[in-house]
């Protein structure tokens, strides 16, 4: 099995429809959404839920009212005004808590209890082009790392019962923990960007963040006539990294309406053959065609 995934350095690029469209030229394979702060790239692969599961990760705390006395001891120790008075006694908003455990410490009552928090929700479904794989995360959450870590798991697994040997990441903007659990165990990554400063700036941490990883890199420029200046400094910028520009999509204006409709870049008659172009350039890496799995372990997240 290998595992191609697909990041910008920031969002706005492009990167989720192309993923999509590479699904839908590559089909059968699993697609995995690993932007578990906003998820949409089923909305292009729709399909029907199989699976669902919860996303337990770490706990919150709760006062019982029932053992609390109201000697503020927690109240002067929480860092997080998490901590808020009601009548003569206390309770936690969960919204702030951390779950730093000091609350529970600091109670001579046992008043304070600990219990799993539910971060949000994990979904499987099954699309044209094969499983989807989708995650939401809740608000006031901070696990995302781990989460994108079990939706990772979760494409594995199905590789594994539909016999399929691909699976396409769909990794969230930034270069962060959410990127760091996207790029463990791949085989490869496709750094989506634009010309703009912007685009320039964050592909520039994208490529030193996979050269750190020891990832190969190729780069796809979305929007490239936009500015002529700015694509030929991508060009320089990427070569200077160790990465490879493996193609140019044009600015086609009729592209947010068609996705505002669900409907798929491969519609379009001008990126039709250019996607599939580019699709041929990444298979044809030759860390696709390597027998071996990749040297670097298991990267933890927060």
């Amino acid at each position: 099995m290998k595992v191609i995934a697909f990041i910008s350095g920031k969002g706005g690029t492009g990167k989720t429809s192309m993923v999509a469209s590479f699904a839908k030229v590559a089909a059968p394979v699993v697609a995995a959404d690993c932007d578990v702060d906003a998820a949409n790239l089923s909305l292009l692969l729709d399909g029907k839920v199989e699976h669902t599961e919860r996303f337990m990760a770490g706990q919150k705390a709760h006062i019982n009212p029932d053992l609390c006395t109201g000697c503020d001891l927690c109240y002067e120790r929480c860092r997080f005004d998490a901590i808020r008075p009601v009548d003569t006694l206390y309770e936690i908003d969960q919204l702030a808590c951390e779950g730093c455990r000091v609350c529970h410490q600091a109670c001579d009552f046992d008043a304070v209890e600990l219990t799993d928090n539910d971060a949000g929700e994990v979904q499987v479904l099954a699309a044209a082009t094969g499983p989807v794989v989708r995650a939401a995360l809740e608000p006031a959450q901070s696990n995302s790392g781990k989460l994108v870590t079990r939706v990772r798991v979760l494409a594995r697994e199905e590789s594994d019962r539909h016999g399929l040997d691909l699976v396409l990441l769909d990794g969230p903007p930034g270069i962060g923990c959410p990127v760091h659990a996207t790029l463990a165990d791949v085989d490869l990554v496709v750094v989506v960007t634009e010309p703009t400063p912007s685009g320039e700036h964050d592909l520039a941490r994208a490529l030193d963040l996979l050269r750190k990883f020891g990832r190969p890199a190729q780069v796809i420029i979305n929007k490239a006539d936009l500015s002529l200046t700015m694509t030929e400094r991508i060009h320089k910028l990427t070569e200077t990294h160790g990465g490879e520009v493996i193609g140019e999509l044009p600015f086609v204006p009729t592209v947010p309406a068609a996705l505002a409709q669900r409907r798929s870049l491969l519609e379009d008659a001008t990126l039709r053959p250019l996607l599939e172009a580019l699709w041929a350039r990444i298979q044809g890496h030759p860390a696709l065609q390597a027998e071996t799995e990749p040297a670097a372990a298991e990267v933890m997240t927060k």
